[in-house]
């Protein structure tokens, strides 16, 4: 875990259940880390990239968490530098809770899963939503041409730290893609098989 990440999560009522449960000489030493690691790193980036959806929790003024999942082709979330993420926020259902929400309260929490390897990858940042007309160059830049979606504005969301999960309780699942690509070997054995087979039933016909 990051200090940057548990400097926010590890609130003190967290930390006192820490010590209550026995954990909490664990992570400690966070407190004195020099290192920081808020500032995403190559391994990141490429892990955001490869990403088709995440889910994405807001507060609301009634201080009830709101969690959502945010979906689109992969690489729809993009790191833009170091500390800043960004997404072409689609038309959806238009209830705008989300929108809403961060109206009054910028925070944003974001996990990001690899089901098939076991992997998530949480953040914690604060987000400034952008108009067309505010900066359509950036939007211009998250948009996506090959995805036929209504883009209404844009999320900028800027880093405040991240950590990586241990794999413990995540259940393996996999995509359409990952399965197709885990079976193409078996998939080309058996186109293999069946042409050899035809070449067999044809050289065992008798000659009229």
């Amino acid at each position: 875990m990051s200090r940057a990440y548990s400097d926010l999560a590890f609130t003190p009522a967290v930390r006192a259940m820490q010590t209550h449960m026995g954990s909490r000489s664990s992570y400690a030493r966070l407190d004195q880390a020099e290192d920081r690691r808020d500032a995403l790193t190559s391994h990141e980036a490429e892990f955001i990239h490869q990403r088709d959806g995440f889910y994405q929790a807001t507060v609301g003024e009634t201080a009830w968490p709101y969690v959502q999942f945010r979906g689109g082709p992969a690489g729809f979330l993009k790191v833009l530098d170091a500390q800043t993420i960004g997404y072409a926020d689609f038309r959806g259902n238009r209830q705008y809770i989300s929108v809403g929400n961060l109206a009054g309260n910028d925070r944003v929490s974001l996990m990001l899963m690899d089901y098939a390897n076991q992997r998530r990858l949480k953040i914690l940042g604060r987000v400034r939503l952008v108009g067309e007309q505010e900066d359509p160059a950036m939007l211009a830049r998250l948009q996506l041409p090959q995805y036929r979606a209504q883009v209404e504005r844009a999320f900028l969301i800027t880093v405040e730290a991240f950590d990586w999960n241990c794999p413990q309780h995540i259940t393996p699942r996999f995509t359409e893609a990952e399965i197709e690509q885990a079976v193409l070997p078996l998939r080309m054995e058996l186109e293999q098989a069946q042409r050899e087979l035809a070449l067999l039933r044809a050289a065992s016909q008798p000659v009229p």
